[in-house]
């Protein structure tokens, strides 16, 4: 009997690999991740599959936005410059919240939904998704009008 693999298995199967992949780079890393640990990861291939380099930056941020990644060229492996508001160039504690949501698009592309960001995020910052969730909200809300 053949199994047939549907659009759900496949979500279900990345979602999966998502998550082991935020474990094995917290363990790499210690088990803590703070600002340094996360911009560590962003040069580590293991945990970011395509060079990223931060800029702090609001102007390519649409309103409420606390990040956005942009490619660098025509194909991934050209790199992603990841625009953060500036707000959270000085918030140690925030920080490594906004760059872990946005590691999964960068790294799996349109495939890739808010679930494997919210997994990712909350598994390599060992908090259990909802609170992840909640935490970016709170960072959404917080982003001034207009900026």
């Amino acid at each position: 009997m053949e199994t047939k693999l549907t659009a759900k298995d496949a979500q279900v199967a990345l979602r999966d690999h998502v998550e082991e992949k935020a474990l094995a780079a917290r363990k790499r890393y210690g088990g803590t991740v703070d600002e340094n640990v996360m911009r560590r990861m962003l040069e580590d291939r293991s945990v970011v599959r395509y060079p990223t380099r931060l800029q702090f930056d609001a102007e390519p941020l649409e309103p409420g936005e606390f990040a956005h990644a942009r490619p660098l060229g025509g194909k991934a492996d050209d790199g992603f410059q990841l625009f953060v508001h500036p707000m959270l160039e000085n918030d140690p504690e925030m920080l490594p919240l906004a760059v872990a949501y946005h590691v999964v698009t960068i790294n799996y592309g349109e495939i890739a939904t808010h679930e494997e960001a919210e997994v990712f995020g909350s598994t390599l910052l060992g908090l259990n998704q909802e609170e992840y969730y909640q935490r970016l909200c709170a960072l959404a809300d917080s982003i001034p009008a207009g900026a």
